[in-house]
């Protein structure tokens, strides 16, 4: 818990003030978010702000992993279950730093062209694939070789899985290792299109994902509470995931960085995360729900993204078939500002949502618990 604890204080710390760094930085370099000619006449007051702030909480992440890790090696031996750096933490920072990466090259074309269009929808969608691709590949071919403090090897197991999940493996629905790589590249086009639509509003995405993290942190410190390859956890009921831990650290130090992070970007904005925070915090969440074994539990956990993300959805469809659209406009939170609500009501209204969402997952996820030891 300390390690975890140190990673959230390091992180919070370093986005805090690292952020007014970058918007001096960005400011100067004239990387400001070109704002579309159509969107709601409210957003033309942004134009300028600067953008690509997800380079600090995505840095500040990292350095706060290492940072958890130092304090890994202070505790007596006896407690420490995971000190080396592992496969999990490889696939899980590289979702969010090489999705972050796919984000970052979008946001250069736009303030290099200062024009919205950027990285163009194939160049894209090239991109989410590769890197879920590279990924998930890793996280099913390369089982663990860990030991505990006996030298007694504690678990194999890889950081995906090739069974569908919900609150663990369904052994029911194995569908293969290559399946399985489709499924993850399909989580983390979805997870990193979600966040990206959301970020629409100041503080809207940055506000759900340190929920939506904050929720991974917990599900995977009780899976590392219960853990099979524990020596010394000896009740029947645990869960078979990997590092454990990791995850937890992870989860913890990206919630920390996101919660600095807002203190900026929160209304009025003076920074945008971007589409390098966007994606690279979908990318870092697609890869939660695959390492705590808990895929299918995702739409929950991350209700809003997904309300958000099916309102696009709902209004391409409507148009292209009827001519008309449901909405005013699409993502959601821009029809709501054209009916008149102001920016802070839509923001806090939808934090009301993703928590709900946040709640409900941790819910089934506990009570599914409570079910299998009474």
């Amino acid at each position: 818990m300390r390690a975890v604890i140190v990673a959230i204080g390091v992180a919070f710390i370093i986005s805090l003030f690292g952020t007014p760094i970058a918007i001096k930085v960005f400011t100067r370099l004239k990387a400001g978010q070109p704002i579309r000619a159509e969107g709601p006449a409210m957003h033309q007051g942004k134009k300028g702000t600067p953008t690509m702030g997800g380079v600090v909480f995505i840095l500040a992440t990292v350095i706060a992993y290492v940072a958890g890790h130092l304090a890994l090696t202070t505790l007596p031996d006896a407690q420490i279950a995971q000190v080396e750096p592992t496969i999990t933490a490889l696939v899980l920072l590289g979702l969010m730093v090489f999705s972050g990466a796919v984000g970052f090259i979008d946001d250069f074309l736009k303030v290099r062209k200062r024009h919205s269009g950027g990285l163009n929808k194939r160049g894209k969608l090239a991109g989410q694939i590769l890197v879920g691709a590279i990924f998930g590949v890793v996280a099913l071919y390369f089982p663990s070789t860990m030991y505990d403090v006996t030298g007694k090897r504690t678990n194999a197991e890889t950081v995906g899985s090739t069974t569908l999940s919900f609150i663990r493996d369904i052994p029911a629905l194995e569908i293969g290792k290559v399946a399985s790589v489709i499924v993850i590249v399909l989580v983390v086009m979805a997870a990193t299109n979600g966040v990206n639509l959301t970020d629409g509003l100041d503080g809207l995405a940055t506000g759900a994902s340190v929920m939506v993290l904050a929720a991974y942190g917990l599900i995977a410190f009780w899976q590392y509470r219960h853990w099979c390859a524990d020596p010394n956890y000896t009740e029947a009921y645990c869960y078979t995931v990997r590092d454990p831990l990791e995850i937890a650290l992870i989860a913890g130090a990206a919630a920390g960085a996101c919660v600095g992070f807002l203190w900026w970007n929160t209304s009025p904005a003076r920074i945008f995360m971007g589409d390098t925070g966007a994606l690279g915090l979908g990318g870092l969440i697609a890869g939660m729900a695959m390492s705590t074994r808990t895929i299918l539990l995702l739409p929950i956990v991350g209700a809003l993204f997904v309300i958000i993300t099916m309102s696009v959805v709902i209004q391409i469809i409507s148009f292209r078939t009827t001519g008309k659209r449901v909405f005013r406009m699409s993502p959601l939170q821009h029809h709501f500002e054209l009916a008149g609500w102001s920016e802070v009501n839509i923001v806090v209204r939808f934090w009301i949502i993703a928590g709900i969402g946040v709640a409900i997952a941790l819910g089934l996820f506990y009570s599914e618990f409570l079910a299998a030891v009474s």
